[in-house]
This record gives C-alpha cells, sequence and structure tokens, in this order.
C-alpha cells in the first residue's frame, strides 16, 4: 500500500505563501508569468505524477 505524502502543516504553507510572494516580487510584473509557468514545471517535474499535477491545476482554478 502507497503512503501518501504528508502535507505542510498551517504554519509550513504561511512560509510557502511568503517565499512565494516575495519570489514574485523579485521576478516584476514583466516576468511573473513566466516565473510561474517555470516554477509550476520544476513542481510538476517533482511530483512526478500527471494526474496528480492535472488535480492540483483543477485545484487552483477554482473560485478564481
Amino acid at each position: 500500500m502507497t503512503q501518501a505524502p504528508a502535507a505542510l502543516t498551517v504554519p509550513e504553507l504561511e512560509s510557502v505563501y511568503d517565499l512565494l510572494a516575495q519570489a514574485i516580487d523579485r521576478a516584476g510584473a514583466d516576468k511573473t508569468s513566466l516565473f510561474l509557468v517555470k516554477l509550476a514545471l520544476l513542481n510538476a517535474n517533482a511530483l512526478a505524477d500527471v494526474e496528480r499535477f492535472r488535480a492540483h491545476l483543477d485545484a487552483a482554478l477554482q473560485d478564481l
């Protein structure tokens, strides 16, 4: 049986949010889209699971 990956705690998610916000600021408004695509591809590769990535995309698109 495959063990589910551990989820981040709320404080860890807050740290991730802060890191992401800082990185978006560093990328600048003209490079934000490129930065987010690069980040998504790096994370998709780390996930190594197209269907999980697709599920994450669907979840992120909810309630925009």
